[in-house]
């Protein structure tokens, strides 16, 4: 399997799992706005797709899968993927029929999408916005096999701790805050702000397992 990410955490996970897979990354326009499953899921394809070298046939909308997760229920959105199979793609002369992941995560709240902070200022704004409340946190997965695309969306809820000015500062010094969905990692010291999650903790590190495994069992044996 070929994984369409740079991050640290999603590696981490599939060593943990034992999948073999090798990363490969293309740079593309990322979402920003717009109803957050149906972000999280585009981007996720975008992902993919550039990196499976494929293009899009006319007619064909990466996100569709996505409207099996409809309300975004956690892991139980991929019961909508079994017909993710119809969008239609066509490769290109560099196209490869190997298993491609493609992953995006985001945190929303309010309707509102929270990506990588900008900056610590903008960091420190968006867990003031996120402290004491609870906040969904979304990942779009998609694999693309030759002509077959399989998308969904996974959510988790978390809430944070009441976070006065002194663990605020406390977090962004750490620096951990930098290139995480929301300002946080939970898997690090972040896990210092958090005071509850219902869902599957490791979407919210970066890879829902159970949405995976429900859209591939087959990842678990090499099938």
């Amino acid at each position: 399997m070929i994984l369409a990410s740079r991050s640290p955490q999603r590696r981490a996970i599939l060593e943990q799992l034992g999948i073999p897979f090798e990363v490969r990354i293309a740079e593309v326009d990322e979402l920003g706005e717009g109803p957050p499953d149906e972000v999280v899921a585009e981007n996720a394809y975008r992902k993919a797709a550039a990196v499976a070298g494929l293009a899009r046939a006319d007619g064909a909308d990466g996100a569709d899968g996505a409207d099996g997760a409809d309300g975004a229920d956690g892991a139980g959105g991929a019961d909508g993927a079994d017909g993710a199979d119809a969008p239609v793609v066509e490769g290109t002369p560099d196209a490869t029929d190997e298993l491609v992941l493609g992953v995006d995560t985001i945190v929303t709240l309010g309707g509102r999408i929270y990506g990588k902070p900008g900056d610590v200022e903008d960091a420190r704004s968006t867990l003031r916005t996120l402290a004491g409340r609870r906040h969904a946190v979304l990942s779009g997965v998609c694999l693309i096999e030759g002509p077959r695309v399989r998308t969904a969306v996974s959510t988790t809820l978390v809430e944070l701790r009441a976070l006065d000015e002194a663990l605020i500062d406390w977090y962004l010094a750490t620096g951990e805050w930098s290139g995480r969905a929301g300002g946080y990692a939970i898997q690090g010291r972040g896990a210092a702000l958090v005071r509850r999650i219902e869902g599957d903790y490791l979407n919210v590190v970066g890879l829902p397992v159970a949405l995976l495994l429900e859209l591939a069992p087959e990842l678990l044996w090499g099938g």
